[in-house]
C-alpha cells in the first residue's frame, strides 16, 4: 500500500477486525505507549472494532506528559531572569508548574518564544548577542537527534549565549517499570517514531524476560488493527516475541547515523517521570565536554519545592491503571481552556483526547 486513503480502507478494517475476533480467545490488556497511537486509536473509533475481551490502555508516551513538575517549575524560573530568552516548542507553554505556567510567565512580560526546531532557537541566539537564549529540549529519542545536532552547530560556531534546559527521555525503562509494579500488561503497541531511529533491539529484554509481545505499529487505522491483530497472535499462541508492523519505515538496526549523534552528545542518567518517579538510566543529558550548553549548570537556578495538582490523577492515568473519566476534577475544573495538568494539554495526552473524542 502506498497512500494514506489505503490505510483508511474500511474493507480493510472490517476484514481485520474479523479476523481478531477468531483468533481472540483469552482476556488480554495491551498497552500503547505513544501518544499518537492514542489519539488515533480513539479518533478512528478503534475499540469498537475490537471484542469486548479485548483491553486497550494508554501509557507513558506523551512526552509533554510525562517530563516532571520541577522541570516546568525551573523553566518558569528561567524566563523570569533578566536578558533571558525561553524557546519552546507550542505545548509546553501550557503546561502547569507548581505555582504557574509558562503562558502566565509570557503574560508577566517574560521573553517567551515558540519555535519549531532547536534551529530556530539557535538562529534567535545569533540574532540576540546581548541575550542568554535557552531552549526547552523535551521529547523521546524522537527529538533527541535534533537537540544533538544543534548542540554540535553551536559548538562549531562557538555559539556563546545559547543552552539548553533538558529533559529528554528514553522510553523501554518506564515500559520495564510498569511491568515491574505490578500493572497488568499482556503486551505492547511500541511507538513507531522513536522505533525509527532506535530500532528494535532495546525492546527485547521486554519478551526474553518479561514474557510480554511487542509488535511496532504504525498510526494509521489498518496499521494499529494489524498491530493488534499480530499481538493477539503472539499471546493466544504464548510465543511473545518482537515484530516490526512499521515495517515501510522501522528497520531492526534504528537509523544508524541520528544513533551516532545521540551517543556523541548525551549520556544516560537517571530521571524523574511524572507518576512513575525516578527512573533509572532514563533520561539524557549532556556529556560533561558539552556542559557550557546545560542551563542547569550555567544558571543559578533556584525553585521553591514542586508540588502536584490537588485532585489531579495524571500519575496514575500515564501508568495506565485509570482512565481521565476517573478523575473528579476531568471536564469540570480540568478543561481544554484550563487545564489543571499535564494530560489535558498536550494533544497527545490521554485527558486531551478523552475530552475531545470520547462525546466530553
Amino acid at each position: 500500500m502506498k497512500y494514506i486513503s489505503e490505510f483508511r480502507n474500511n474493507k480493510y478494517l472490517d476484514e481485520l477486525s474479523k479476523l481478531i475476533h477468531k483468533v481472540s480467545k483469552k482476556k488480554i490488556c495491551i498497552m500503547e505507549v505513544c501518544g499518537s497511537h492514542t489519539m488515533a486509536i480513539h479518533r478512528f473509533g478503534i475499540k469498537s472494532l475490537l471484542p469486548s475481551n479485548i483491553k486497550l490502555i494508554s501509557g507513558p508516551g506523551c512526552p509533554v506528559c510525562v517530563t516532571a513538575i520541577d522541570y516546568i517549575d525551573k523553566a518558569i524560573a528561567l524566563a523570569e531572569m533578566k536578558d533571558v530568552i525561553i524557546t519552546t516548542f507550542g505545548d509546553l507553554i501550557k503546561v502547569p508548574g507548581s505555582y504557574s505556567s509558562l503562558e502566565k510567565a509570557k503574560a508577566r512580560n517574560a521573553d517567551i518564544r515558540l519555535v519549531y526546531s532547536i534551529l530556530e532557537s539557535i538562529d534567535i541566539a545569533v540574532l540576540n548577542p546581548e541575550k542568554k537564549v535557552v531552549f526547552l529540549a523535551i521529547g523521546f529519542e524522537t527529538t533527541a537527534p535534533a537537540t544533538a545536532s544543534g548542540i554540535l552547530k553551536s559548538e562549531a560556531t562557538g555559539l556563546k549565549n545559547f543552552t539548553i534546559l533538558c529533559s529528554h527521555k528514553i522510553m523501554p525503562p518506564p515500559m520495564q517499570a510498569i511491568i515491574e509494579n505490578g500493572i497488568k500488561v499482556d503486551g505492547f503497541l511500541a511507538p513507531g517514531h522513536v522505533s525509527v531511529i532506535m530500532g528494535t533491539d532495546m525492546y527485547r529484554f521486554i519478551p526474553e524476560k518479561f514474557s510480554k509481545g511487542i509488535v511496532v505499529s504504525g498510526f494509521e487505522p489498518v496499521d494499529i488493527m494489524q498491530s493488534i491483530y499480530m499481538l493477539v497472535k503472539q499471546i493466544e499462541e504464548n510465543k511473545p516475541k518482537i515484530e516490526i508492523q512499521y515495517s515501510r519505515v522501522v528497520k531492526p538496526e534504528g537509523n544508524q547515523k541520528a544513533r551516532e549523534i545521540v551517543d556523541m552528545v548525551f549520556e544516560p542518567v537517571d530521571d524523574s517521570w511524572r507518576g512513575l518517579g525516578i527512573i533509572p538510566e532514563s533520561g539524557l543529558n549532556l556529556k560533561t565536554n558539552f556542559a557550557k550548553f546545560d542551563a542547569e549548570k550555567m544558571f543559578d537556578i533556584k525553585i521553591k519545592k514542586s508540588k502536584e495538582p490537588a485532585g489531579c490523577i495524571c500519575g496514575d492515568i500515564l501508568k495506565g491503571l485509570n482512565r481521565p473519566s476517573d478523575c473528579r476534577l476531568f471536564g469540570k475544573v480540568c478543561n481544554l481552556e484550563n487545564p489543571v495538568g499535564a494530560c489535558m494539554v498536550s494533544s497527545e495526552g490521554s485527558c486531551n483526547i478523552f475530552y475531545r473524542y470520547e462525546g466530553f
